[in-house]
C-alpha cells in the first residue's frame, strides 16, 4: 500500500497554503519499504530521508523557504525491500488529495503554496456580492457630457437588436453601434442593485475609446463622452457608497487603441502619436518592427497596439504616485481595479501596480483576469504564482465557472466539481480564496443561460449566432440550472458575481450577442426575484461570507456544502458567532 492525501491533516500538517518559514509535516503510508525519500523542488532540488514510524508510516518535517514565496513541490521515492523503486506523486488530474503511483522518473508533484505572512486582501472583498456591468448596455439617462463623434451609430430605441454589419477596422462584428448607456443611467438603477444584494459594481471599461466595448483605450484620463463625465463618475461612487456599494474599474494596461492620443494612427487626437512620428513622446511605449505599419499588437489585432510595460515613461504614466492612472481614479472614488489580461502583464509591472494602488488606498482592490489556476500559471516561459501576496488580491474564477457549468449540464460528476473546489481550498491562501470573483457569465463568453441549455453556439458563424435563440423548453431548463448555479456560488467562499441581465433572463451567443441591452420592462421577474433572494440571503449571512467550508459529493448528482463558524472565521479572525449551515444542491 502507498498512500498520501494532501487534503488530510494526518498526511500533511498544517493544511493548505502556508506562510514562508512554516514547518510542514508530511507523512506517507508505505508497506515493505526499506527507505523513503521526500523529493522537493523550490528553485532547486532537495531530498529528505523520511523516518520510519509505527504502522508503516514514514514521516519528515520540512521548513518552507524563508522570505520567499511561490509553489513548493514534492513527491515521494520509496525503495522497496524487493529492490524495486517506486515514485508516488500527485493525482493525475493535478487537483491534489490522494496521489498515485508513477512508473516514470518524473511524476506529478504535490503543491504547497507559500505566501507572504503580511499578505492581506481588502476586508470588503471577503464574501462580497459583485455585479458586472457592460456600461453601454445597462441603462441610459441624460448626461452632462457632450459627444461630438460622428462615426458612432447610437440606436434610437433601447429595444433594437445589434447591427449585423462587420466593422472594417474592428474585425468580426460591429463595434460602432451604441445603445447609449450612461453613468447617470447606472445611478438611476442603484436602488435595483441594492435590492439585488450587490456590494460591488464592476464596470467594464469607461474611458474614452473608439469601440462600444472600450477595451481599445483612447484616453485614460477621460470618461467616454457618450457615457458621462468625471464629475458624474465621482457622483456615482458617492451615491453607490450611500447604498452600501463600491465601484470597481476595468484596467486595460496591456495595450491601447490604435485610435488613441498615444498611438494616434488616424490623427483623431491633437497629440503627436507614436504611429505618426518617431519623435512622439509615446513612441517608445510601443514596439515597432518596421515603422510605422508593422508593430507588436495584442493577439495580432492591429487595432490594439501592445504597450511596453517595462518602459519607465509608461510605468510612470500608469503607476506614478501623483497623476498615475491607477491612483488617480482611486482618488476619484473607485474601490480598485480589475485588470484585463493580467497574465499578459509582467510580474514586475503587477508588483508595482499593486504598490501604486495600495499607496493611494491600502484597502484598494487589485483583481486580475487569469483564466487558469492562479497558483501556478505558466506564462511566457515562467511559473507565475499570483496568490503569494506581492501581485494580485485575487482573480476571476473561471475554473470554478467551467466546473459548475459542466456539472449542471451532466458532463461531469459531483465528485469532479468537489475536487476542483477542494483543490482551490488547498492551493489558495484564505485571503485570496475569500476574495475570488466567482462568476458564471461575462462579456467574454456566451450568456450563461445558453451554456446551461447546451446551446452556446461557439462554433457557428456570426450570422447564425445572431439568430440563435433558446426555445421555451430550453429556456426553462437553463433558468432552472442557473438558479442552482447561483445557489452554489452563494454557498461557497468568494464573491458571487452576476453579469448584468443574466438575472433578468438575457440570452445570446459569444460577443457581441452576450452584450445586448438590459431588458428593462421585459425581465423574467420570477428569475430576478429568486436570484435577488439568494444574493441578499448571502449578503446578510456571516457564516456564508466568512465561514469555514467543507465540500463533499454525496453521489454523482449531489453536492453538499457545509459552512460553519466556531469562534474563529476562515480568515483567522475571532468572532462571537457559532453557526452552521448545510446546503445540498442536486442537479
Amino acid at each position: 500500500m502507498l498512500l498520501h492525501d494532501s487534503q488530510n491533516p494526518f498526511f500533511r500538517s498544517p493544511q493548505g497554503a502556508v506562510t514562508s518559514g512554516t514547518a510542514v509535516t508530511l507523512r506517507l503510508l508505505c508497506e515493505n519499504a526499506q527507505s523513503v525519500v521526500l523529493r522537493t523542488w523550490f528553485e532547486e532540488e532537495l531530498c529528505f530521508v523520511m523516518k520510519k514510524k509505527p504502522g508503516d508510516t514514514w514521516e519528515t518535517t520540512v521548513t518552507m523557504p524563508k522570505d520567499k514565496t511561490g509553489p513548493y513541490w514534492y513527491y515521494f521515492i520509496a525503495y522497496r525491500k524487493d529492490g524495486r523503486t517506486v515514485r508516488y506523486g500527485a493525482a493525475y488530474d493535478r487537483l491534489g488529495g490522494v496521489g498515485g503511483v508513477y512508473d516514470s522518473d518524473d511524476p506529478e508533484s504535490f503543491q504547497i503554496t507559500v505566501y507572504d505572512p503580511a499578505y492581506k486582501t481588502p476586508a470588503f472583498m471577503h464574501g462580497a456580492n459583485i455585479y458586472q456591468i457592460f456600461p453601454d448596455r445597462f441603462h441610459r439617462a441624460p448626461t452632462q457630457a457632450v459627444d461630438n463623434r460622428t462615426d458612432r451609430y447610437v440606436h434610437p430605441s433601447w429595444d433594437e437588436d445589434l447591427l449585423p454589419e462587420t466593422d472594417k477596422r474592428g474585425g468580426e462584428y460591429m463595434e460602432l453601434d451604441f445603445f447609449g448607456g450612461t453613468l447617470t443611467g447606472i445611478m438611476e438603477k442603484l436602488p435595483y442593485l441594492r435590492d439585488m444584494g450587490i456590494d460591488i459594481i464592476y464596470l467594464n471599461p469607461i474611458f474614452k475609446a473608439r469601440s462600444n466595448h472600450r477595451y481599445d483605450t483612447g484616453d485614460y484620463t477621460m470618461i467616454d463622452p457618450l457615457l458621462g463625465t468625471e464629475e458624474e463618475f465621482r457622483r456615482l461612487c458617492q451615491e453607490a457608497s450611500q447604498y452600501g456599494m463600491r465601484v470597481m474599474l476595468d484596467g486595460v494596461f496591456s495595450h491601447t487603441g490604435e485610435d488613441s492620443r498615444y498611438f494616434n494612427r488616424y490623427g483623431t487626437y491633437d497629440t503627436l502619436g507614436a504611429y505618426q512620428s518617431k519623435e512622439s513622446p509615446y513612441y517608445d511605449w510601443y514596439t515597432f518592427r518596421r515603422f510605422p505599419n508593422d508593430y507588436r499588437c495584442w493577439w495580432d489585432i492591429d487595432s490594439l497596439p501592445e504597450c511596453r510595460k517595462d518602459h519607465p515613461a509608461y510605468q510612470k504614466f500608469i503607476l506614478g504616485p501623483e497623476e498615475g492612472i491607477v491612483p488617480r481614479w482611486i482618488r476619484a472614488g473607485a474601490c480598485g481595479w480589475r485588470l484585463d489580461v493580467a497574465d499578459e502583464l509582467t510580474m514586475d509591472f503587477l508588483r508595482k501596480l499593486r504598490k501604486s494602488a495600495k499607496q493611494e488606498n491600502p484597502e484598494a482592490v487589485v483583481l486580475g483576469e487569469v483564466w487558469e489556476d492562479a497558483s501556478n500559471k505558466i506564462a511566457y516561459g515562467e511559473m507565475r504564482c499570483y496568490c503569494s501576496g506581492d501581485t494580485l488580491d485575487s482573480v476571476m474564477n473561471y475554473p470554478l465557472r467551467d466546473a459548475i457549468i459542466s456539472f449542471l449540464t451532466g458532463k461531469t460528476t459531483a465528485l469532479q466539481l468537489v475536487r476542483l473546489i477542494n483543490h482551490q481550498a488547498e492551493v489558495y491562501p484564505a485571503p485570496f480564496r475569500y476574495a475570488l470573483m466567482n462568476l458564471l457569465g461575462s462579456h467574454d463568453r456566451a450568456r450563461v443561460l445558453n451554456f446551461l441549455a447546451d446551446k452556446a453556439g461557439e462554433d457557428l458563424p456570426k450570422a447564425e449566432q445572431h439568430q440563435l435563440f433558446l426555445t421555451e423548453d430550453e429556456y426553462a431548463l437553463a433558468t432552472s440550472r442557473y438558479r442552482k448555479a447561483v445557489a452554489l456560488l452563494c454557498a461557497l467562499p468568494g464573491c458571487p458575481t452576476v453579469y448584468y441581465g443574466d438575472e433578468a433572463g438575457l440570452t445570446g451567443c459569444h460577443d457581441p450577442f452576450c452584450r445586448r441591452p438590459f431588458p428593462w420592462g421585459k425581465e423574467d421577474k420570477a428569475l430576478q426575484e429568486d436570484i435577488a433572494a439568494l444574493m441578499t440571503q448571502r449578503q446578510h449571512s456571516d457564516v456564508l461570507k466568512y465561514g469555514h467550508c467543507v465540500t463533499e459529493a454525496l453521489d454523482d448528482d449531489t453536492v453538499v456544502i457545509t459552512r460553519y463558524l466556531d469562534g474563529v472565521d476562515a480568515l483567522g479572525q475571532e468572532t462571537p458567532i457559532h453557526d452552521k449551515q448545510v446546503i445540498t444542491i442536486r442537479r
